[in-house]
């Protein structure tokens, strides 16, 4: 009888023979495996230049980037691979940059197909491609699945983050066409690192292997699936190394502030609403303003001044400039100066001290002179100093006073200002969270007036969302909708994005080449 010590032996060696079992080997294509090539393709790459061999071609324009058809030499291995992923349990990702489906990490996932292939890219492969680039790439696993479909999108971005220095995707997708949109698009950069325009778009195809060096410059998107019935199934991740040297990040230079314009309330007369001119309404737009520091007012120009813009904004030949950068923003700006007189006059409308006033009275911002003090917060801090101890009191006086009179003094002199734009928002249209805006965040006032949202659904895209600084809880949503003015009060925690317009936005009508679009007057103001 055998002892329970040789029962244990034997029962560990079954689970290792049953481990040998569980992992398919993924054999790599002979390019990968050959000497010469290698030393070919890491010559190019020091050199920055092109270089080809069979299915395997290096290119560093716009940056360097390896495409490698036919990655694994075993049909069989990589469709039992795709049936293994498929059947993986995916989660919506949706945030300013992206919408898609991503499976957990697949660094510890036993499927013999999903670990074969782990095991390959993090051994032989990562061993070839540290020689190739001259570095000793870490045995850190980074992977995961992504399956994109009809108009999920990833922006335009650069993959920086510490320790990421090689990022790769396999393809594992049916027959795919650029019109099925999924490609990955590779941009190139100005003198200031920031990416300009597309170079480049390589279409997605089965079992093929593209990386590219993480870096300054790798500026690329996922543009977005168009196709209605295919999935582009991908398996992406990074190889960890020393990363690149990186320069300063680029701070664009503040938006032109500008104090109001002086016109009186004959304006707000003309073009408001007047039931938001009752001082009675007034007040009780201002309570719940307070309550929520967010509020939308319905029907809020006069019809007829509404529906004049609106078909202004429609008909007339407007010049529409497009504003960049893409890692930041996408979307059409009008220039001022070609937008018809009604357009012009709501423009003075939202810029007038007239207009000023009633925001401070719809807000209780101080954003205007004859906006009242908040004289009953300072009483209140009189009352509480008095019923403290004489010695506190004394210190205080002496500690805060000059700090008081100083702030006292800035809120005195500090002139209200604001910033605007009219946009239009139509098919590929967004802006993103970017490290700007997060670095010099302030309290704000914005304010959006939307025109021509007839027939706009949600599901388009082109909300605008609020979400507190490095998390991805939204705050609040606001959709446009027309004629109605959404007012919201953001503190230096909050960031704004507006969600990318997708390709649901295009006319269902019989021509589906005419994309649907909306106009909105934006502007920020500040006390």
């Amino acid at each position: 009888m055998a002892s329970k010590r040789q029962q244990d032996e034997c029962r560990k060696q079954d689970k290792k023979k049953k481990k040998k079992k569980c992992e398919e080997a993924a054999e790599l294509c002979s390019w990968v495996e050959d000497e010469q090539v290698k030393s070919a393709v890491k010559e190019a790459w020091s050199r920055r230049s092109h270089c080809s061999h069979g299915d395997l071609e290096l290119d560093c324009h716009p940056f360097p980037h390896c495409i490698i058809k036919n990655f694994l030499s075993s049909e069989a291995f990589v469709e039992n691979l795709q049936r293994e992923l498929l059947e993986l349990n995916f989660h919506e990702k949706s945030n300013d940059l992206y919408k898609f489906k991503q499976s957990e990490d697949l660094k510890k996932r036993t499927e013999p197909y999903i670990a074969g292939l782990r095991t390959a890219l993090f051994g032989r492969f990562r061993s070839w491609l540290g020689d190739v680039l001259g570095v000793e790439l870490e045995p850190t696993v980074d992977i995961s699945c992504a399956r994109y479909e009809y108009t999920d999108v990833l922006l335009c971005h650069d993959d920086e983050l510490e320790g990421r220095r090689v990022a790769f995707i396999l393809y594992l997708v049916p027959p795919w066409q650029s019109s099925d949109g999924g490609t990955l698009d590779l941009y190139t950069t100005d003198s200031n690192f920031q990416p300009q325009s597309i170079v480049k778009s390589l279409v997605p195809s089965w079992n093929t292997l593209v990386l590219f060096e993480v870096s300054p410059v790798s500026f690329h998107q996922v543009s977005e699936v168009l196709s209605q019935d295919k999935c582009r199934l991908s398996l992406g991740g990074w190889f960890h190394g020393p990363s690149l040297e990186r320069p300063p990040r680029y701070i664009e230079p503040l938006v032109p502030r500008s104090p109001h314009i002086p016109r009186d309330e004959t304006l707000l007369l003309e073009w408001v609403n007047p039931v938001y001119l009752d001082i009675s309404y007034q007040e009780q737009i201002q309570e719940e303003f307070e309550d929520n520091s967010e509020i939308q007012l319905k029907d809020f120009l006069k019809e007829e001044k509404f529906r004049e813009v609106n078909e202004q904004l429609r008909l007339s030949q407007i010049q529409w400039m497009k504003r960049g950068p893409p890692n930041k923003r996408c979307c059409e700006v009008a220039s001022l100066e070609t937008v018809p007189q009604c357009v012009s006059a709501c423009w003075e409308l939202l810029h007038s001290e007239a207009f000023f006033l009633l925001l401070s009275n719809f807000t209780g911002l101080r954003l205007h002179y004859l906006c009242p003090a908040d004289d009953d917060d300072d009483n209140d801090e009189d009352k509480v100093r008095k019923n403290k101890p004489e010695e506190e009191r004394d210190e205080e006086a002496t500690g805060s006073s000059s700090e008081s009179a100083n702030a006292s003094r800035e809120k005195e002199l500090s002139t209200p200002v604001c910033c605007g734009e009219l946009r239009r928002w139509s098919h590929g249209g967004y802006t993103l969270l970017h490290d700007g805006e997060a670095a010099r965040a302030e309290y704000a006032l914005d304010l959006l007036l939307p025109f021509g949202c007839t027939g706009w659904e949600s599901e388009f895209g082109g909300f605008t969302c609020y979400v507190a600084n490095e998390e991805d809880e939204e705050l609040l949503t606001v959709y446009p909708e027309d004629n109605s003015l959404a007012l919201v009060y953001r503190d230096k925690e909050t960031l704004k994005f507006v969600k990318h317009v997708n390709h649901k936005s295009f006319s269902d009508s019989a021509d589906s080449s005419t994309c649907r679009a909306f106009y909105d007057f934006s502007f920020v103001y500040y006390e």
